[in-house]
């Protein structure tokens, strides 16, 4: 395993990179962080945290980050994935708590050659279960035909 910083591994930039950085990963599971603060993107003040819904977008960098890495290791391109959906999003809670830090697990369930793929996904504080999915993403060969570029 190499130590990346998460802006390596993800193609989205600020304000839009998410997830604060990729603890460890191996061929199958990955294990990411996210820190809960005031500047955190859709913190909201009156909850004091982010709501829970965006846990499917920290599963989701969480999953970008462990094919980035993946990707780095073998001496290729960070390619673009998509989040095509999930199936049993639970959250435990209505919000993520400011000046929390939460752990993302993922674990690749399956992957095709096409490049879909199928994630279980927690996210922890500390041993408490705050949200959990089954999330189905996409990364194809060659995203460009996917992608429309500002003209």
């Amino acid at each position: 395993m190499h130590s990346y910083d998460i802006e390596q591994l993800i193609v989205h930039r600020d304000p839009m990179i998410l997830i604060s950085g990729l603890a460890d990963y191996d061929q199958t599971t990955a294990h990411c962080w996210v820190d809960i603060s005031e500047t955190s993107p859709f913190y909201q003040k009156d909850i004091a945290g982010v709501p829970s819904y965006i846990g499917i977008e920290y599963m989701a960098q969480a999953i970008a980050a462990y094919a980035g890495a993946k990707a780095l290791d073998n001496n290729s391109t960070i390619q673009v994935g998509f989040l095509l959906g999930s199936r049993k999003f639970l959250t435990h809670q209505a919000s993520f708590s400011c000046d929390s830090k939460l752990d993302i697990f993922i674990e690749e369930l399956y992957i095709e050659p096409s490049g879909l793929s199928v994630f279980n996904c927690t996210i922890k504080h500390g041993d408490n279960l705050l949200a959990e999915a089954k999330v189905n993403t996409f990364q194809p060969e060659d995203a460009s035909q996917f992608i429309k570029e500002n003209s």
